[in-house]
């Protein structure tokens, strides 16, 4: 069967399988079993899905993947009766599949979650949500006509620490906040990628299908796994990788969910690897009422200073290093947030400009309390919301419109810097205003046969 007759057909089949999926959920009853189906079985996919399995009764049926040791990987600790696919509507067509978990490349994201939902499976991705804007908007479309649940792999929107950092914020127990700070910072220099020259496609390795949507190249290794990352084809970089988490927190906190306008600098200035995001960028947007500053950087990884003391922090090499967080700036006090706890820093009672004048520290004290509070990652926690779901049908607390509205502001900064232009945003119409240049990079044309998001 040729590719768009078999997309043509899924579509066509899409409102039965919807309600029959729907249908056989009902007669579960007390068993209540969800039959997993897993599309991209890297070691992402790994970690949340065996977080899912120890879940009382939770399956994998089926695995997929265009990578054959990866496939096989996943097949042998599925253990006996999963099915290996190396093309993922096969997967979608087998009735028995209840959801899926989606942890492929950015690039491939949209496509197997619009089909699974059609398909009448529940779908897990992970972060980024997509690839571009537009993607955005039809996965939210799907998931809605279908009925279907699904949850964005932003796990911090599970912690009850990130909650009680809302909490303080919007409480205005930290003041006034009108500045916040977000960074992702490490240092790969200076080999970077490292140089590896285009070569014939590596036994086992689907590469046309891989490509997808994206334009075709021919093989390369740093274009493959991983380092997909740091290229526009397939991906937009550390800000949209790494930030997407940030931003997610950042609207949770702050009770925002888009900005105003954006504005971007930086450059591919010392890794010379072949990748084409770049190793330094930062964003500022205006958001109502506050300005959020957001800084990536590949070449150093130091980040953050002060942390709290025996706090090993995401990703640190030191005691002094800290290369990820968000810093919520109150009249009151200085908030710093990660996935690990957050830490509060409280200003003056009297005013600091004393201070430079050389007076000594004022005696009324602070103006609130210092606060520290520890907390692990919370992605066990999320994929059991996601599992609840499927079986509640409630909505997720990560669902694919907080998902959609949060990786958009990764997508605006990386369009800023693209232009070299600030660019106003519609939130409402998701369109730049007056900038036709801009506006081409909220989406793209996909590869033929799959332009069909």
């Amino acid at each position: 069967m040729r590719r768009r007759e078999f997309i043509r057909n899924v579509a066509q089949t899409a409102v039965a399988g919807s309600a029959a999926a729907f249908s056989a959920r009902q007669i579960l009853g007390a068993n209540d079993r969800v039959n997993l189906g897993l599309i991209g079985c890297g070691g992402r996919c790994q970690l949340v899905t065996r977080l899912m399995r120890e879940l009382p009764n939770v399956t994998v049926g089926a695995v997929c993947d265009v990578y054959e040791a990866n496939l096989a990987a996943a097949r042998d600790w599925a253990g006996a009766g999963c099915r290996p696919y190396r093309d993922f509507r096969e997967l979608l067509a087998q009735k028995d599949i209840d959801a899926v978990v989606v942890a492929t490349p950015d690039h491939w994201h949209a496509i197997p979650t619009v089909l699974a939902c059609q398909a009448g499976k529940d779908v897990y991705v992970e972060k980024p949500l997509t690839h571009n804007v537009r993607e955005g908007r039809a996965m939210i479309k799907a998931a809605r006509q279908n009925n279907r649940i699904v949850q964005v792999g932003t796990q911090h929107r599970s912690a009850a620490h990130y909650r009680e950092v809302a909490r303080i914020v919007q409480s205005g127990e930290l003041g006034r906040v009108h500045f916040v700070r977000i960074w992702n910072y490490v240092n790969i220099y200076p080999d970077g990628l490292g140089h590896h020259p285009d070569t014939d496609t590596p036994p086992g390795v689907d590469w046309d299908f891989y490509l997808g949507p994206a334009p075709y190249h021919v093989f390369n290794r740093n274009r493959f796994l991983a380092s997909y990352r740091f290229f526009y084809d397939y991906a937009g970089g550390m800000i949209t990788d790494f930030g997407t988490h940030r931003f997610d927190s950042l609207h949770q906190v702050m009770g925002a969910d888009a900005p105003l306008s954006v504005s971007a600098s930086g450059g591919r200035y010392a890794l010379d690897d072949g990748g084409d995001t770049p190793d330094v960028i930062q964003a500022t947007y205006e958001y109502p009422g506050f300005t959020l500053s957001y800084e990536a950087l590949m070449l150093n990884a130091h980040g953050c200073g002060g942390g709290a003391s025996g706090r090993a922090y995401y990703n640190a090499r030191g005691r002094e290093d800290r290369p990820h967080g968000e810093a919520f700036y109150g009249t009151n006090g200085t908030l710093i947030s990660d996935r690990i706890g957050f830490e509060i820093f409280p200003e003056l009672k009297g005013s600091s400009m004393r201070l430079t004048l050389g007076a000594t520290a004022p005696s009324e004290g602070f103006r609130m309390k210092r606060k520290e509070a520890t907390a692990l990652d919370a992605t066990n926690l999320h994929v059991r919301d996601f599992i609840e779901c499927v079986r509640t049908r409630r909505k997720p607390v990560a669902d694919v419109e907080i998902g959609h509205r949060s990786t958009i502001i990764g997508h605006l900064g990386n369009i800023a810097y693209r232009t070299g232009r600030k660019i106003r945003w519609d939130a409402a119409k998701e369109e730049i205003i007056d900038d036709p240049q801009a506006s081409e990079l909220l989406g793209r044309k996909a590869r033929k046969p799959w332009d069909i998001v």
